[in-house]
């Protein structure tokens, strides 16, 4: 990821993965459904290269431009948002934060077969329980996903 980078925060919450993106000097689209932290986001990154979309993610246009994301949406959407990215050409990377067997599952059989020409997806780093307010009752992992 490079200074200037169009970054995809899907399910963005409070901004735990925004703040970090920010500094890095990227431009940011958070992306969060519930419309208190949606406003949240607004205030807290009024100041920053961050555009705040309240929407659902299966709403969500995808950028015209190359993007990358990094992202942790909500477990119940891993196959769809997956889906999702892997549908559009202009996706450069993306690092997901999904349940662990999920990630798994996803990485070996990714939705829509027709895009592993283009896409190569594996499991990275172990997200600790404790990384999470509130933790889940599920193990999590990174699902990287990357260009060929």
């Amino acid at each position: 990821m490079r200074a200037g980078d169009l970054v995809l925060d899907l399910g963005a919450g409070t901004g735990a993965l925004t703040a970090p993106l920010v500094a890095a000097g990227v431009h940011v689209v958070a992306v969060e459904l519930h419309p208190g932290r949606a406003a949240a986001l607004r205030r807290r990154f009024a100041d920053a290269p961050v555009r705040v979309v309240a929407c659902d993610l299966a709403d969500l246009r995808l950028p015209r431009r190359p993007f990358r994301v990094v992202a942790s949406p909500p477990y119940t959407l891993s196959t769809e948002v997956v889906r999702r990215l892997l549908g559009t050409d202009r996706l450069l990377s993306a690092d997901l934060v999904l349940q662990r067997a999920a990630a798994r599952r996803l990485a070996l059989d990714p939705p829509g077969a027709r895009h592993a020409r283009r896409y190569v997806l594996d499991v990275g780093a172990p997200v600790p329980r404790k990384a999470f307010d509130p933790p889940p009752r599920v193990d999590s992992a990174v699902l990287r996903v990357r260009r060929r």
